[in-house]
């Protein structure tokens, strides 16, 4: 398994992923995927740090 991590909006019938998100994949695909324009390959040590920093809401705006 190999993971990528997406860096344009992708759509299928069973799927979808948005920029940023870190998918696991058999060697194959993710070597087709990760073409640096639509995908780029995550080294093991980056997903741990990548996770922690993603989620939760932005800050709202100041709308004053």
């Amino acid at each position: 398994m190999a993971r990528i991590r997406v860096l344009q909006p992708v759509a299928g019938v069973d799927f979808s992923w948005a920029p940023g998100d870190v998918v696991d994949l058999d060697d194959e695909a993710a070597a087709a995927w990760a073409d640096g324009v639509r995908a780029e390959a995550v080294e093991e040590s980056e997903t741990t740090a990548a996770r922690s920093r993603r989620g939760g809401r932005a800050p709202k705006a100041e709308t004053r």
